[in-house]
């Protein structure tokens, strides 16, 4: 296994630093950094992938033939990093990340040619239906119904948790179809229309920090069984296998996060002096400098391991697991180590590391909180 990265690879992550700088709009990094919880307009977002897809690069992860670029896993590593690196509006929507990889691996011709050209080209915007008021980390425990009738089924319950859900077109949900079968046997995925008469949506205020997030609450919804992807009964399967694939783009957020924090405190440490000599100088200082770049590079290797075993068709979901929980670790960590080199610049919106601090927390959190990482690690190294 070969962790190295190429010049090819150099050259690709100098093409997108610079193409961030060039394309990402001052005004909109300006909104982001005002304000209080980062949160863009639907038009920012759209812009902001539609300007990707001019390079190719709204979908990194897609194979060719369905219009995406076919990253190798050093490149996409590289691209998530330099992405979280610029705290640009998303690296990855949900339509692109999570929702057309399942419709392209389990999904019938139809809904592939329904769907994905839309998702492509962020006509459609996506949201998740994953967790609920009782049932987040555990997911088997979700209470949603979906009742067969005839070619229908008929959906009542709430999701929350959903990001933008307020702008979305779809969302994608999981849902109980069987109620008399084992928790995980009896779930379904369902792609739902969100103008369907009986959704509402109601927004969650969060103090600060992260995406805008909804309830979707759903009465008496009547969905097309055409639009359930694979057989009853298989959802459960599908969810834990995006989220494997997707704790891999969350470790590599998180990797960004801190590589950009500490960039920033080293660069500070150079320039702001105290007791006659740049803070660098003082050993307090170097040395949490010397463990951001330590735990870095460790994060870099773990998250890279990861890319690289999917990408070899080998079982991931340890090392996306182990990847997530420490890359989460070190950005929370030393985003707050960060703040803290800084000192009371730390607080203010123009050195920009508070900003990176709050961004860094939710990373321990959705994909998968870090208590649901050492989980899967555990019962990995147990049962082996």
């Amino acid at each position: 296994m070969d962790l190295n990265f190429s010049d090819e690879d150099f050259a690709f992550q100098m093409e997108v630093r610079n193409w961030i700088k060039d394309n990402y709009p001052a005004e909109m990094k300006a909104r982001k950094q005002r304000s209080p919880g980062g949160h863009l307009s639907k038009e920012d977002h759209v812009y902001w992938q539609k300007a990707l897809n001019t390079k190719g690069w709204v979908a990194p992860g897609w194979p060719v033939e369905h219009g995406g670029s076919n990253f190798t896993p050093s490149q996409r590593y590289l691209f998530d990093l330099e992405m979280a690196h610029a705290d640009t509006p998303a690296i990855i929507p949900f339509g692109l990340g999570m929702v057309a990889p399942v419709i392209m691996k389990y999904g019938t011709e139809e809904q592939k040619a329904k769907y994905l050209p839309d998702i492509l080209d962020t006509n459609v915007w996506w949201c998740q239906g994953y967790s609920e008021p009782g049932a987040g980390s555990d997911l088997a425990s979700l209470r949603t119904k979906a009742v067969r009738q005839g070619d229908h089924y008929i959906v009542n319950g709430t999701k929350t948790w959903n990001t933008m859900g307020q702008y979305a077109d779809m969302i994608f949900c999981l849902v109980r179809t069987d109620v008399d079968v084992k928790q995980q046997e009896g779930i379904s995925f369902l792609l739902i229309d969100m103008n369907t008469p009986g959704i509402e949506v109601r927004p969650i205020v969060l103090l600060d920090g992260g995406a805008e997030v909804n309830e979707v609450w759903f009465t008496d919804v009547k969905v097309p069984k055409a639009n359930r992807i694979g057989e009853d009964g298989f959802g459960f399967k599908f969810a834990m296998k995006t989220l494997s694939g997707g704790r891999i783009g969350i470790a590599a957020q998180a990797l960004g996060i801190a590589s950009g924090a500490y960039e920033l405190a080293l660069q500070y440490s150079k320039q702001r002096k105290a007791f006659g000599t740049q803070i660098c100088n003082h050993q307090a200082i170097a040395f949490k400098l010397a463990e951001m770049a330590t735990d870095i590079e460790a994060a870099r290797h773990m998250v890279m391991k990861a890319a690289w075993e999917k990408d070899q068709g080998i079982n991931y979901d340890t090392s996306s697991a182990m990847a997530k929980l420490f890359a989460s670790r070190i950005a929370m960590k030393h985003t707050v180590e960060a703040v803290q080199i800084h000192g009371g610049n730390g607080f203010v919106k123009d050195y920009h590391v508070e900003r990176l601090m709050r961004d860094a927390k939710i990373t321990q959190i959705y994909e998968g909180t870090s208590e649901i990482q050492k989980m899967v690690i555990s019962r990995s190294i147990l049962k082996n």
